[in-house]
């Protein structure tokens, strides 16, 4: 179960982080988005990204489904000047039927975000310039705490800040490169704009997307 989880979460993290840059320092916008994700040595991974507003607060839900394993996270924040603040987060995997749920509320989140409220602020930090961009630039930090509430770490850098062409238009683009410190061989490098999403990662892991964003 522990090795679906992990892969499962691989999934959330791609899809969460192929979205990483396309939201800005400015309003958020919501939006549904729908990954294929290609994961070498496993069937495809088939995620939902879907991005809401609730009066004052914002709730990112992720979900994803690779064969017989499914997994979820729904975190619900606030953001406001100096940050996000998130209020709730749960989150459950399953393996044919058998799995868990959990949840943190408040308490348990006010030193650090959830996975999904931060990555929502790294797609904040990565719209602007600023340090960690370029290969060879120290990486950045993005603390949150797991399903568990356990405190974790990912490293990341801008790679890129391009323009891209689709059959929706040409729009300007940032590329984000994340990858966990414990296990640097996997990463994760997402290209994001407005309109369209595309994930790929690297070394070990190999997963690509194709994305329809709604």
């Amino acid at each position: 179960m522990s090795s679906i989880r992990t892969l499962l979460s691989v999934a959330l993290l791609a899809g969460a982080s192929s979205s990483a840059a396309a939201q800005g320092l400015a309003e958020p916008t919501p939006f549904t988005a729908h990954y294929q994700l290609q994961i070498s040595g496993w069937p495809n991974a088939r995620v939902e990204h879907r991005l809401s507003q609730h009066g004052e607060q914002w709730q990112s839900d992720m979900r994803a489904a690779i064969a017989v394993a499914r997994g979820n996270e729904r975190s619900r924040f606030r953001v406001n000047a100096d940050g996000v603040r998130p209020s709730a987060y749960s989150s459950g995997y399953s393996l044919l039927g058998i799995g868990g749920d959990y949840r943190l509320g408040s308490s348990e989140l006010s030193a650090l975000p959830d996975r999904q409220a931060a990555l929502f602020d790294l797609s904040r930090r990565s719209a602007q310039a600023g340090d960690c961009e370029g290969s060879d630039a120290a990486p950045c930090e993005l603390h949150f705490v797991d399903h568990k509430g356990e405190e974790e770490t990912l490293h990341y850098r801008v790679m890129a800040r391009d323009k891209v062409e689709s059959p929706a238009g040409t729009f300007d683009a940032v590329s984000v490169e994340t990858w966990d410190p414990e296990t640097p061989s996997v990463s994760f490098c997402s290209t994001s704009t407005p309109h369209s999403r595309a994930c790929c990662s690297a070394s070990t892991t190999t997963a690509t997307a194709n994305v329809a964003v709604g």
